[in-house]
């Protein structure tokens, strides 16, 4: 499926524009890196400390439910920054948009790293930790789409997933990168010692997204298709202002989704919202539920988790290349449904308390949610066209993340103290699944009537 070019034709040398696309898919990976790696730390936090040191009332899983949901109203925020940097990033330009995510995300997570706890300040410090949370979830919600745009819009022509894969491998080496630190945090600590201040080491790494914010700024250009897409505005607004004899109107890029494409973005959303559910159910919510009700050891499960996300390194990359060749809708299906075949086998393995069983039941499921993940950039910048792109393919993310991956972990708690076994969670991710499957058999359809 492939509804635009992959790249245009350009005035400059052909060793500039590969100077160019290589800096471009560069900045593009370690900005979804440094992200990622930022808003994943809140997630093992929450699964490990923050329940304790800022929603102290109550019983353990009450802590662990209020940490949760403070994780969940990091994705509700999401789509606000979609909607606001995919608006103007389709009005003024992926890079700026990407910056300031960038930026956001820096300042977010390394005042949580400085923040005080409940017994140091009171009501004020969840207040705090919860509208920081809410700049990290704006902040990613900006990002995704300014660092996949940057990638894939810069991608020659046929090659477009694998370059959007650059993007997407943001997100494994940002776990692996999150569990390394949390891991070395905790080494080199007591207990004692990392419930006071080594769970806050992670976050101040933070800092250092600043400084690659300030690297895009300066020396990465904006991408050949927005740049094209102006040229070819800037000619129709002049066209329009001749024949009336005022000035011509730039369409909103937000308004002609909503009017003209509000479905796309649903599907889209529906399409990936089990693999964001789900891969926060295996890198968050299995966490908690293997270290809290399985006695499993901590250091043990976050290993696991490492050395599974590093196999996603080689996984997604294929699975975008692939897709190059034989079509984006029939790899993205196949990861769907296996998500789906594996649910139960999944939780009956990692029930047994084992160490072997949770690598072998979590590494299937992160090869089918690779997979999927691995065409996702480049299908999504494919369902719109450049001058609506960001706006788009960001909405249709962040609507799969609030409606998955969000609410996945505290769902997963609430379905196991409602119901007592894991074969809930099982079921949730199979109906979504179920979802994917319904929503990508319609886009599949409609590419075909194309």
């Amino acid at each position: 499926m492939d509804t635009a070019p992959s790249a245009l034709p350009s005035t400059s040398t052909p060793a500039q524009d590969a100077r160019n696309r290589r800096k471009g898919a560069t900045a593009a990976a370690l900005a979804s890196a440094v992200e990622w790696y930022d808003y994943f730390v809140f997630g093992i936090a929450a699964a490990l400390v923050l329940g304790d040191l800022y929603f102290p009332a109550g019983s353990p899983s009450a802590g662990v439910l209020a940490s949760f949901a403070t994780f969940a109203v990091g994705f509700l925020a999401r789509p606000f920054g979609g909607v606001i940097a995919g608006h103007l990033g389709d009005k003024r330009g992926r890079k700026p948009m990407l910056v300031l995510a960038l930026t956001l995300m820096g300042v977010a997570t390394t005042g949580i790293g400085l923040l005080p706890t409940y017994e140091t300040i009171g009501m004020a410090a969840p207040v705090l930790l919860v509208t920081l949370r809410v700049m990290q979830g704006i902040a990613v919600g900006a990002q995704w789409g300014g660092a996949m745009l940057l990638a894939t819009e810069y991608a020659p022509e046929g090659k477009r997933g694998i370059y959007g894969s650059f993007v997407q491998l943001g997100v494994p080496i940002g776990v692996v990168t999150a569990n390394s630190v949390f891991l070395l945090a905790g080494a080199f600590t007591s207990e004692s010692a990392f419930a006071a201040w080594g769970w806050r080491l992670p976050f101040l790494v933070g800092l250092l997204v600043l400084v690659l914010a300030w690297y895009i700024h300066k020396h990465v250009e904006e991408t050949p298709e927005f740049r094209a897409a102006e040229r070819a505005l800037a000619e129709k607004e002049k066209e329009e202002k001749g024949e009336s004899g005022g000035e011509g109107a730039r369409n909103s890029p937000l308004r002609t989704i909503l009017r003209g494409h509000l479905g796309t973005v649903f599907l889209a959303g529906g399409s990936f919202a089990v693999n964001t559910a789900t891969f926060y159910i295996l890198i968050t919510g299995v966490l908690d539920y293997t270290t809290r009700e399985l006695d499993m050891n901590r250091g043990a499960v976050l290993t696991v988790s490492l050395c599974v996300s590093l196999t996603q390194l080689v996984l997604i990359p294929a699975s975008a290349a692939l897709s190059d060749r034989i079509g984006r809708i029939r790899i993205y299906g196949l990861g769907a449904a296996g998500i789906a075949l594996w649910a139960v086998p999944m939780f009956l393995l990692i029930d047994t308390g084992s160490l072997l069983w949770l690598a072998v039941g979590t590494f299937v499921a992160s090869c089918f949610l690779s997979i999927m993940y691995g065409p996702q950039a480049a299908l999504f910048a494919e369902l719109f066209t450049p001058e609506m792109r960001y706006t788009g393919a960001s909405l249709g993310y962040q609507i799969a993340a609030v409606l998955g991956g969000g609410l996945a972990p505290f769902v997963m708690v609430l379905l196991l103290e409602t119901t007592g076994t894991s074969m809930s969670v099982s079921a949730y991710i199979i109906g979504l699944a179920v979802i994917a499957l319904g929503s990508i058999k319609v886009l599949a359809d409609r590419a075909r009537s194309r």
